[in-house]
C-alpha cells in the first residue's frame, strides 16, 4: 500500500468517526431518558478517543513520509510477525465500607461505568454497567480482540465512571443548541477533520482529553454542558509480559479521590484473561520440497514435503499428507533458542541447512538441503525469521 492510499484510508476512518460523533451528539441532545443519555455520552467519548488516535497516526505517517523524501530511510531491521491479543472476563472488585454494604446505610449511590481499551490506534469499549453498593465486583462480559498487534504492544485499559443521578439536565441545551450540533452535516471532509482536530485541541487545553492518563472531556466545545459526564476513575497498561495462562490480577492506578461524585471504592486492581496469539503459530510460514539427512551416512537422504508452522518443521512423505492429516515422517522442533546455520562442507550437496535444538535435555542437530540454491535461501530466511518471531 503506497503512502497516498494509506493517507486516504486513515482520512476515511476519521471522516467515519466524525459522522458517528455527529450522530451521537444529536442523539444526546434529543435524549429524554437517563439510560439513553448515559449510552450516548459513552459513545461520544469513544468516538472522540478514536479521532484523536487516528489524527496521531496520520501525523506519524506524514512525518515518516517527510523523512523518506529527505533521504532518511526507515530501518531495515528484521520485523517480528504480528498477532492477535484478546482480553476477556474483566472484573474489578469493590471495597465498600461495612456501614454501607452490610448495614445498608447511607444514600444509595449509583454510577454508570465502562472501560475504554486502546492498543495502538485500535480502540474498543465495553458495555455500560450500573454499579451500586449491592455489587461486590464490576463485571464486564465482553471479549475484546485486537488484531495485527506487534510483540511490543501496550494495551491501555481505562475505567470511566459517571454519577447516575436522577436530576441531571437532559434538555439544558434546548432546540437552538441542538440544531447547532447538527449544523456541520454536509460540510466537506477537510472542514470536518479540521473541526475534529480543533475540538480535540480544546479538550486538551481545558485539562481533559481521552488520551492515556487523562480525564474524559466533552467531545466538542458545544457539548461541554450537555448530558452526563464520564470521568477517568482508574487505568492500567498491559504488555506482553502480562500474558499468562488463566485468570490473573493486575494493579490499577487510581485517577480520582473519594470526594469526587463519580468515585467508587476500588481495591486497586483488576482481574482478566489476557491471551496473545502470534500469526506465525497458526499459519504455515513456508512449505515445499526438502531433503532430510537420516543417520550418519552422508548419502542417506530422504525426500520430504516440509511445512513450517508453529513450534515445528513438519516433514511429510508427500505433499498430500498434510491435507489428509497423516502423521509426519519427522518433526523438527523450532524454538526461540534454536540455532540455524548454512554450511557448504557437504561433499555431495553444495549447501546444507543445520538446525540445532534441545530435545529432552540433549542437543540434537538436523541436516536438510533443497533442490535449488534459491529454495535454500527461501527456507533459511523463513526459519531465521520464525525463530526471531518466537523469541519476540
Amino acid at each position: 500500500m503506497d503512502n497516498n492510499t494509506q493517507d486516504e484510508e486513515v482520512m476515511k476512518q476519521i471522516e467515519r468517526e466524525v459522522r458517528m460523533r455527529e450522530g451521537a451528539s444529536k442523539l444526546l441532545a434529543a435524549c429524554s431518558r437517563r439510560e439513553q443519555a448515559l449510552e450516548a455520552s459513552k459513545n461520544l467519548l469513544t468516538c472522540n478517543a478514536r479521532i484523536l488516535a487516528l489524527l496521531s497516526q496520520l501525523q506519524r505517517m506524514r512525518k515518516a513520509q517527510i523523512l523518506q523524501r529527505v533521504g532518511r530511510r526507515p530501518s531495515e531491521d528484521v520485523v517480528p510477525c504480528l498477532g492477535k491479543v484478546s482480553l476477556s472476563d474483566l472484573r474489578i472488585p469493590l471495597m465498600w465500607k461495612d456501614s454501607e454494604y452490610f448495614k445498608n446505610k447511607g444514600e444509595l449511590q449509583r454510577c454508570a461505568v465502562f472501560c475504554l481499551l486502546q492498543c495502538g490506534t485500535e480502540i474498543r469499549d465495553t458495555d455500560l454497567v450500573m454499579v451500586d453498593r449491592t455489587l461486590t465486583d464490576i463485571c464486564f462480559e465482553n471479549t475484546i480482540i485486537f488484531s495485527e498487534v506487534g510483540p511490543g504492544f501496550e494495551l491501555r485499559v481505562e475505567l470511566y465512571s459517571s454519577c447516575a443521578v436522577e436530576d441531571f439536565s437532559l434538555g439544558a441545551l434546548g432546540p437552538r443548541r441542538g440544531s447547532r450540533v447538527g449544523g456541520s452535516v454536509g460540510c466537506s471532509s477537510g472542514r470536518k477533520i479540521r473541526a475534529a482536530f480543533e475540538s480535540a485541541a480544546v479538550c486538551g487545553s481545558s485539562g481533559g482529553n481521552v488520551g492515556p492518563g487523562s480525564e474524559s472531556p466533552p467531545s466538542s466545545p458545544d457539548l461541554s454542558t450537555l448530558g452526563p459526564k464520564y470521568n477517568l476513575l482508574a487505568h492500567t497498561t498491559l504488555r506482553i509480559e502480562h500474558v499468562q495462562e488463566g485468570f490473573k490480577t493486575h494493579d490499577l492506578s487510581l485517577a480520582a479521590t473519594e470526594d469526587n461524585p463519580f468515585w467508587l471504592p476500588l481495591y486497586g486492581n483488576m482481574c482478566c484473561r489476557l491471551v496473545a496469539q502470534p500469526l506465525c503459530m497458526i499459519q504455515p510460514i513456508i512449505n515445499g520440497q526438502l531433503k532430510v539427512k537420516l543417520g550418519e551416512d552422508l548419502n542417506c537422504w530422504e525426500n520430504v514435503y516440509g511445512v513450517l508452522r508453529g513450534p515445528s518443521l513438519l516433514c511429510y512423505q508427500s505433499q498430500e499428507d498434510p491435507e489428509s492429516e497423516d502423521k509426519p515422517l519427522l518433526v523438527i522442533p523450532i524454538r526461540k533458542d534454536t540455532l540455524v546455520c548454512v554450511s557448504e562442507r557437504e561433499p555431495v550437496h553444495c549447501q546444507s541447512l543445520y538446525i540445532s535444538t534441545q530435545l529432552q535435555g540433549q542437543d540434537v542437530t538436523y541436516v536438510l538441503t533443497t533442490h535449488t540454491p534459491e529454495d535454500m535461501q527461501r527456507w533459511t530466511e523463513a526459519i531465521w525469521q520464525h525463530v526471531y518471531n518466537m523469541s519476540e
